[in-house]
């Protein structure tokens, strides 16, 4: 059989055939999109040009923010603009850019999320080194490697998803181009490349979560043992931000991938699948601005603290 979709591409799922409904969706995507991508931008603009948040700490909160300004701009835009058309047709490069981008900043976002719980880890239980043992430059490689980590990943996922055959599917059970969806269309009988990517993937993913759990475990061992009451709550108060988004990132992750993928998905396998692509990039500046007197006035008092800290790690 030919295959079609090298010519044709894949059509995504609507939520609905009403055009009233679907110009709702469109609105209500809108809303989202605009203010997670403005937040995510002002944080970045924030930390670039605010000497006092030039830190360790910002440093990785800065590329978790453009990572995530990313990541809801591969999806979402899209999605507005075929709610709004009704014209729910992708490419076939289109489709493979998608699997693309969304694997590798998924998988960099996991690696600066592991990054930022060891920075946590070396502040909190090794406070007198860390100036020397998170310098500028061990963050820089830190950055690197995360990146360098995602485009592997993004290409494995995306040359082994579509290295398989699709005949006449061409309907994806999804709003975007992701694996599991393309891989539930394909005619293969055979998945050998791309199940040796995803277990690699799960592998990488378990790696990354054992990691931020022995990081949190130590960390607090370290608070519960502190006398000082002032000492616990800053250790808290710069820790709790970064779990959040760790566990928000993970739950939706998980419930949106470790699920069959129905031929008809209903309400329920669309909300999972919404969360994971928009929940965790919406919440994240929300999450970090709330808490962080730094980056609602970086010019308090706490300032003088992370300038310090930014003198020191310049010198580096």
């Amino acid at each position: 059989m030919t295959n079609l979709t090298a010519v044709m591409g894949f059509f995504l799922l609507e939520f609905s055939d009403s055009r009233e409904l679907q110009v709702v969706h469109a609105f209500l995507f809108l809303l989202i999109y605009v203010p997670s991508l403005l937040g995510n931008l002002l944080i970045i603009i924030l930390v670039t040009l605010d000497p006092c948040l030039h830190t360790p700490m910002y440093f990785f909160l800065r590329n978790l923010s453009f990572l995530d300004a990313c990541l809801i701009s591969v999806t979402v835009p899209k999605l507005i603009l075929d709610s709004l058309t009704r014209r729910s047709l992708i490419s076939l490069p289109g489709c493979v850019v998608q699997v693309f981008l969304v694997t590798h900043l998924a998988a960099s976002e996991l690696c600066i999320l592991t990054g930022m719980s060891y920075d946590r880890y070396v502040a909190v239980c090794h406070p007198l080194h860390y100036g020397t043992i998170i310098s500028r430059a061990v963050c820089v490689r830190m950055m690197v490697a995360s990146w360098c980590t995602g485009s592997l990943f993004g290409v494995l996922y995306s040359a082994g998803t579509f290295s398989l055959s699709f005949c006449d599917s061409r309907k994806v059970p999804q709003f975007f181009c992701d694996v599991p969806s393309l891989l539930k269309i394909s005619c293969s009988k055979t998945h050998i490349t791309i199940d040796v990517t995803i277990v690699s993937g799960v592998i990488f993913g378990i790696f990354c979560l054992v990691c931020i759990g022995y990081s949190y475990i130590c960390i607090f061992n370290i608070v519960f043992k502190m006398q000082s009451l002032q000492r616990k709550s800053k250790a808290f108060s710069t820790c709790l931000p970064h779990l959040i988004v760790v566990t928000t990132f993970l739950i939706t992750a998980t419930s949106a991938y470790l699920k069959p993928v129905p031929d008809s998905p209903h309400l329920v396998e669309f909300l999972l699948t919404v969360f994971y692509a928009v929940l965790p990039p919406s919440l994240n500046p929300i999450i970090y601005s709330l808490r962080n007197k730094e980056i609602k006035g970086s010019f308090g008092e706490d300032s003088m603290e992370n300038l310090s800290l930014q003198v020191l790690w310049e010198k580096q």
